[in-house]
């Protein structure tokens, strides 16, 4: 195997590279702005007397228990309805890919959104809002897929780490200004949700110009047969040594064009193994670090625990500002410390977090949910919660969506990235559809549920993911050979190609 470090590392970056990464991972906008606007416009009076009036029935008789005032199966539906749509899309576009390329797939995504936005703002009844988030949920899953493998390809290793992030902090990005948005149009009364959900157009039109402006990526290019594109396109990026990368993409995609299969079949094979599994894991942990009560709900859980309206969402949007700041923080360390130390140290504050809010919420307001916390508690849960969207933010927030990205061999990169994008909306579907019941239900256990999982997470991490710091995509699999327990499925590969 030919090195690829030489052929990974160089390049001189330019004004118009890094508008091309900016442009690319702007693709993170648009999942960033739905997962704040939709957690906030379900807190709005108007528009839950709109689609939800049994939900204000029930916040007005639910004194009696807290915990339960927003537990509705038709009310989580509105919110996790996009991430079924975005799974389906997610694994649709990998095979889109090699049509249109990973550009064309991040403009369709944006073009998708665009629809369900402008829906969503006109809706008249629920089946109207639902196909709304459909749509949105397409484009979110279109983007997801081909933004973090377009930054991963295009960037060297030793800035891999802080250019694919930029995807992360997109999202959040998305997330503040959703969250900002909802706090101004929550003082309009009628039709203030309508602003929110409708105002989703807007990073939606910048998806769609930036990946008008910018290149597919040369691995996808050399994958449909356009050499000199993926010359001019790696050039852009790289600079004199362009041809020598396309060398040896050229020759992976060849190994890759001997076997008949489908890189959704092949990936399965033991040779693939280590990968698939680390690109299943890494985003269904994720989701079981408990982010959903901060992404999705942080309005509805600070309402829950006796903060007004209006309160309940600039909490939130302090809460999205701290997580903000530290995906900032996680871009510059990301390179330098590595991987593994980033995923160790940002589980265990959120560990720590987890259970003081678990010990406040069981001695104040208990397993019943009659008492609300008193403004010194609420004010300590607001500074916990805020500790844990940080530690989240320069960990397992970035982490999920670089670790996936740059795992991947080029042959099955695109199925791969399907995959893991499936399972992160699938997992986010699940939780976010569960949550409000589980609240409900489990009360303040379901903080000791999420840190007992970040337990196990964080042990797996420690154990089985090899630190990708630096290491050329091309190079990739030389790490996973040298790992003591990987290593035995990558020992002597050749013999194992075609091999399930």
């Amino acid at each position: 195997m030919a090195d690829g470090s030489s052929a990974d590392s160089g390049g001189r970056q330019t004004a118009s590279v890094i508008i091309t990464w900016v442009m690319a991972a702007s693709g993170g906008l648009i999942f960033g702005y739905d997962i704040g606007i939709s957690g906030g416009v379900t807190v709005m009076e108007s528009f839950l007397k709109t689609f939800f009036p049994s939900v204000l029935s029930k916040m007005a008789d639910a004194k009696q228990d807290e915990y339960c005032m927003f537990d509705s199966q038709v009310l989580t539906a509105f919110t996790s309805s996009l991430y079924i749509a975005g799974l389906a899309s997610s694994l649709v576009a990998g095979r889109i890919t090699k049509a249109v390329g990973r550009q064309g797939v991040m403009l369709l995504g944006g073009l998708t959104f665009l629809i369900g936005a402008a829906i969503d703002a006109a809706a008249v009844n629920i089946e109207m809002l639902i196909l709304g988030r459909l749509l949105l949920g397409v484009g979110v899953g279109f983007t997801n897929q081909a933004a973090p493998v377009y930054l991963a390809e295009t960037a060297p290793p030793k800035w891999r780490g802080i250019i694919t992030t930029g995807f992360q902090l997109f999202i959040a990005i998305g997330v503040v200004a959703a969250n900002l948005t909802n706090y101004g149009t929550s003082y309009i009364s009628t039709w203030g949700w309508r602003l929110s959900l409708g105002l989703a157009v807007v990073p939606a039109a910048v998806i769609i110009l930036g990946a008008l402006f910018i290149p597919d990526t040369p691995s996808s290019l050399v994958q449909r047969g356009k050499l000199d594109e993926a010359r001019v396109a790696l050039r852009r990026v790289r600079g004199s040594i362009a041809d020598v990368e396309v060398e040896l993409i050229e020759r992976s995609v060849e190994e890759s064009s001997k076997m008949e299969e489908g890189a959704f079949r092949r990936i399965v094979h033991r040779r693939y193994r280590p990968y698939l599994l680390i690109g299943v894991a890494i985003p269904l942990f994720q989701q079981f670090t408990g982010i959903i009560m901060i992404a999705f709900f942080s309005p509805v859980l600070f309402r829950t625990l006796g903060f007004g309206s209006n309160t309940a969402l600039m909490s939130a949007v302090i809460l999205g500002a701290v997580n903000l700041a530290s995906i900032l923080i996680s871009t510059f360390v990301v390179d330098r410390y590595g991987r593994k130390l980033l995923f160790m140290v940002g589980g265990a504050q959120m560990i720590l977090c987890q259970v003081s809010v678990a010990w406040i919420l069981g001695a104040k307001i208990g397993f019943d949910g009659q008492a609300t916390l008193s403004k010194g508690y609420a004010v300590a849960v607001l500074v916990l919660m805020c500790a844990y969207a940080a530690s989240y933010g320069w960990s397992w927030g970035p982490l999920s969506w670089i670790i996936p990205s740059e795992i991947f061999p080029v042959e099955i990169r695109s199925a791969g990235q399907s995959i893991s994008v499936a399972v992160n909306l699938g997992i986010t579907f699940i939780c976010t559809q569960a949550f409000l019941a589980m609240l409900c239900s489990f009360k303040y256990v379901t903080f000791i549920f999420y840190a007992a999982w970040i337990v196990v997470m964080t042990a797996f991490v420690a154990f089985f993911l090899p630190e990708t710091k630096g290491v050329p995509l091309e190079s990739m699999g030389e790490l996973w050979r040298r790992h003591w327990y990987w290593g035995r499925y990558l020992v002597d590969e050749h013999k194992h190609v075609g091999t399930p």
